[in-house]
């Protein structure tokens, strides 16, 4: 058996479409790396040496600020593709969040294996595409909305793709119980908010009776659908 035989990501990866053949010839020039809470990946503006599959765990992007600081722009879970295929410069930084597993493949290798396999440039830009969506809608809401629908958006948002990706096991309806992989203080540079916003915020769903919140990285949806009124 390959390691794309095996993988727990194999039927929601880019590589959903390719027959036994190609994935034997994928696995060849790949390899898998176990990623520790808070070790990096790729670094922003290094050259693109590197593509990845996450298998397990949750990462994030981020750019640097002119002042030094960090402004997370996004979040990849197992099945997402990580990493800039054919060339050019990393535009953000890769970390690992939690623990992670990754599938690792060097980019010359991989655009070399793309180039011979159109269903895999498909699901390429099918991933593409999906991404800039998320991008625009995330732009909509550091843009236009209040502090509490911001932190009803991200926790649905949260719940939504923790389920689809399986992160938290199987479900039969809408996500209502995970842990963050996110402290308090990176909630709120994901959404540019003060720490104190978010938790006064988180709070006050608690207290309404929308979310309950076990530990400090725990959340219950209690409402979803008030959450999802109070989201906008």
């Amino acid at each position: 058996m390959t390691g794309c035989d095996t993988c727990v990501v194999r039927n929601r990866a880019i590589c959903a479409g390719l027959g036994a053949d190609e994935l034997v010839t994928l696995n060849a020039i790949g390899r898998r790396r176990t990623l520790e809470p808070g070790e990096p990946l790729i670094w922003e503006g290094d050259e693109s040496v590197l593509v990845a599959n996450v298998i397990e765990g949750v990462l994030k992007l981020s750019s640097s600020t002119e002042d030094g600081r960090e402004q997370i722009v996004g979040v990849v879970y197992p099945s997402d593709f990580i990493g800039r295929p054919f060339g050019g410069a990393a535009g953000h930084s890769v970390t690992a969040l939690t623990e992670a597993r990754v599938c690792v493949f060097a980019r010359a290798d991989f655009d070399r294996f793309a180039g011979e396999h159109p269903k895999l440039e498909h699901k390429l830009l099918e991933r593409t595409l999906g991404e800039l969506d998320r991008t625009r809608k995330w732009m909509l809401l550091l843009s236009r909305k209040t502090a509490q629908e911001k932190v009803a958006t991200f926790l649905l948002e949260m719940s939504d793709r923790l389920l689809e990706t399986g992160c938290e096991g199987p479900s039969s309806g809408p996500l209502r119980k995970f842990d963050l992989p996110f402290s308090r203080q990176q909630v709120a540079d994901v959404l540019g908010l003060t720490i104190e916003t978010v938790s006064r915020q988180m709070t006050t769903l608690k207290r309404e009776g929308v979310i309950d919140l076990p530990t400090r990285r725990t959340v219950e949806i209690l409402d979803r659908t008030a959450l999802e009124d109070m989201a906008g």
